[in-house]
């Protein structure tokens, strides 16, 4: 009912916006002689941030056409390797012709950066792929809005994620370098360790995990805390809603993406309220920098997939109730998941000292859990002043966080 309730909001605003769109097309017309007034640019302002807080935001692109290696601009071309009706493993790949010309001769370590299914899209790691990009052969989990997927595809539940990550691993064809940020942390180790029993060719070089919660019990935060006080009957009574029509997926029980935006949202009220206002003002003011630096993040921030019923309750009662991974009890197809098998898998964590999402110890946590990964193959990092997003986006990113990271999978690299 609540899902059906949420659309019936935004298409029963529909006039409202088309009545703001036009007051904003008015005012902001430089042939309106008052357009350049206060008053003017205030009800300019109004309407543009009625418009843009109303409005629905589909898929971003990921607008990575290119990439400057050593001052030469080198074509990105997004090509599809492998999909599933859940998922597509999508890989950017580098024109020949311009690495050449970069002075770019040998081959590129192979990177497969597993994206969270938490309620974004892929594309909220597009600075993640920009950097990787510079001396890597970049894959990415290009996830599937759970509302796209018709009923008659069945599943798709926490096991389901770990199989994906071993079928993507496969499909690269070499021993990839995985790099899982914030929520795929513990189903890419589980992964990681069902290929390493098996002896697996392609079970990947190393695994680097980013603010991910490989043990929840450790710094917990508020999202940890809640998941606690909550009994599992809550989220599912609570949290999950069937899909209405006219989508593909009609009918299909979802964790809905505007739930998590809303959780996400409320947790740090005040500085969205701020933002907006900010962007109000910049308006009012003409500030080409300000208003570009909110759309740039509102438009990626703000656009939102649901996950399935059984992935999203099997992620709360497997990872932050239970903790079946760290304490050795997952079971994946009736098989027990052995964490002493990986031992030739080098590993990294990475983790943002002001995380309030996943707290500092979750993440690093996996090097304890990793008991028979030799020394030499470890790396830990905690990134002072950084928060969640900035583990993995932003100027601590690219400047002290990727350089070691790319330093480690180099080092992976040679080690094979």
């Amino acid at each position: 009912m609540l899902y059906l309730l949420h659309e019936m909001a935004y298409y029963s605003a529909g006039p409202w916006r088309a009545v703001a769109q036009a007051s904003r097309d008015f005012w902001g017309n430089k042939a309106n002689p008052i357009s350049d007034t206060e008053f003017g640019r205030k009800m300019y302002a109004s309407a543009e941030l009625f418009s843009t807080v109303t409005r629905r935001y589909g898929k971003p692109d990921w607008r990575l056409d290119n990439v400057e290696i050593n001052g030469t601009s080198v074509r990105v071309q997004v090509v599809e390797d492998w999909a599933s009706p859940w998922c597509k493993l999508i890989r950017f790949q580098r024109d020949p012709t311009d690495l050449r010309r970069a002075g770019v001769k040998k081959p590129a370590p192979a990177v497969l950066v597993v994206a969270p299914l938490s309620g974004h899209y892929a594309t909220l790691l597009r600075g993640t792929v920009q950097e990787f990009l510079l001396d890597h052969d970049v894959y990415v989990t290009d996830w599937v809005n759970a509302r796209q997927v018709p009923v008659l595809e069945g599943r798709f539940d926490f096991y389901s994620f770990i199989d994906h990550v071993r079928d993507m691993l496969r499909a690269i064809g070499a021993r990839a370098h995985v790099v899982a940020v914030c929520q795929p942390g513990p189903p890419v180790l589980a992964a990681a360790c069902l290929m390493s029993e098996d002896k697996d060719p392609l079970r990947p070089a190393s695994m680097t995990f980013m603010g991910s919660p490989i043990d929840a019990r450790y710094n917990p935060t508020v999202t940890n805390d809640l998941a606690q006080e909550k009994p599992f009957t809550w989220f599912k009574s609570n949290m999950v809603h069937t899909v209405p029509p006219p989508y593909p997926g009609v009918g299909r029980r979802v964790y809905p993406g505007f739930v998590q935006l809303y959780s996400f949202m409320s947790m740090n009220e005040e500085r969205h309220k701020d933002a907006h206002w900010a962007y109000f003002n910049s308006l009012v003011d003409d500030d080409g920098d300000g208003i570009e630096k909110h759309l740039e993040f509102y438009d990626e921030y703000l656009s939102v997939l649901d996950l399935t019923e059984e992935f999203y309750l099997q992620t709360i009662d497997l990872v932050f109730q239970k903790f079946a991974l760290p304490k050795g009890e997952l079971i994946h197809h009736g098989r027990p998941v052995r964490l002493e098998a990986v031992t030739d898998i080098a590993l990294m964590t990475v983790e943002g000292e002001k995380d309030d999402i996943s707290g500092v110890g979750q993440t690093q946590a996996a090097h304890e859990m990793c008991k028979n990964i030799p020394q030499e193959m470890r790396e830990l990092y905690v990134q002072p002043g950084a928060g969640h997003y900035g583990v993995f986006n932003g100027r601590r990113f690219r400047q002290e966080i990727y350089p070691r990271i790319r330093d480690f999978i180099a080092r992976s690299e040679a080690a094979l």
